[in-house]
């Protein structure tokens, strides 16, 4: 079983962390790998290929990055190609999933709002999975149950589609405990794109292990109704107070928004 980290930026998009700062804190915490997803509308051909080399160069038998893209699509929709490389000018997202397909890699739609759920039902082409717990968006506390009951409805149409679970990596001050466990012979790319695709993974925060068919008790899914309204009643409190101080001219210091991010 591997220890890894998913959905991870770097300085190549929005990321505070270098590529050979994050293999020095992934490496400490654990890890054998990390899947990376830095923006695609800030590479250019040459940049593309200057991020994977340097991905390749920074792994060895002891970690493993994992280059690849998160796509943004019509209507701000966020779409992850783990393993992807090759850039589009599409915004659309079925085709933006099309085009990651035909890479033969891994699509996942990024931490869909509540609100997009019904427009991704009327997809024609579904991706490879949803993400269901998005640490940054959604809180280090709990996911929204919404997320697993829009997979489990997507699952009557394409039993395939599997649960994931991401960091969302950006900022040195952010919780990092949202990993992902993989059922993988070794920590290579193939292997890791293997195990992604066949759903031989499982998220981990603590003790909770969840699995990647996104099937949940009920009462879990209760606790995590709960402890997700909490989190985000304390979010928008937060949040009020930070845009009542910008209103009379003055800015939440950085260091305060940088503890308040390992709080959320």
């Amino acid at each position: 079983m591997l220890k890894g980290a998913m959905h991870v930026h770097s300085t190549y998009s929005d990321g505070e962390f270098t590529l050979r700062e994050l293999r020095e804190v992934f490496l400490a915490q654990g890890c054998a790998f990390a899947c990376m997803t830095d923006h695609a509308e800030y590479f250019n051909e040459d940049s593309i290929q200057r991020y994977v080399e340097e991905c390749r160069s920074l792994s060895d038998p002891a970690f493993q990055f994992v280059p690849g893209l998160e796509y943004r699509c019509e209507r701000n929709m966020h779409i992850l190609g783990y393993c992807a490389i090759k850039l589009s000018s599409a915004t659309e997202p079925e085709r933006i999933i099309d085009h990651i397909r035909e890479q033969g890699v891994v699509s996942v739609i990024a931490h869909p709002k509540d609100d997009f759920f019904p427009w991704i039902e009327t997809f024609t082409t579904l991706p490879d999975g949803i993400e269901t717990w998005n640490s940054k968006y959604d809180g280090r506390y709990a996911p929204r149950p919404g997320t697993f009951q829009l997979l489990g409805r997507l699952q009557k149409r394409d039993p395939g589609m599997h649960a994931f679970y991401g960091q969302d990596l950006h900022w040195k001050k952010q919780y990092r405990g949202l990993w992902v466990h993989l059922e993988a012979t070794s920590a290579s790319p193939d292997s890791i794109l293997a195990a992604l695709a066949s759903g031989k993974f499982s998220g981990a925060k603590d003790a909770l292990q969840l699995p990647s068919s996104g099937v949940l008790p009920a009462a879990l899914l209760s606790e995590f109704e709960q402890a997700h309204a909490r989190s985000q009643k304390m979010r928008r409190f937060f949040s009020s107070g930070k845009q009542a101080l910008e209103r009379v001219g003055l800015r939440v210091p950085a260091s305060l928004k940088a503890q308040l991010r390992r709080i959320f």
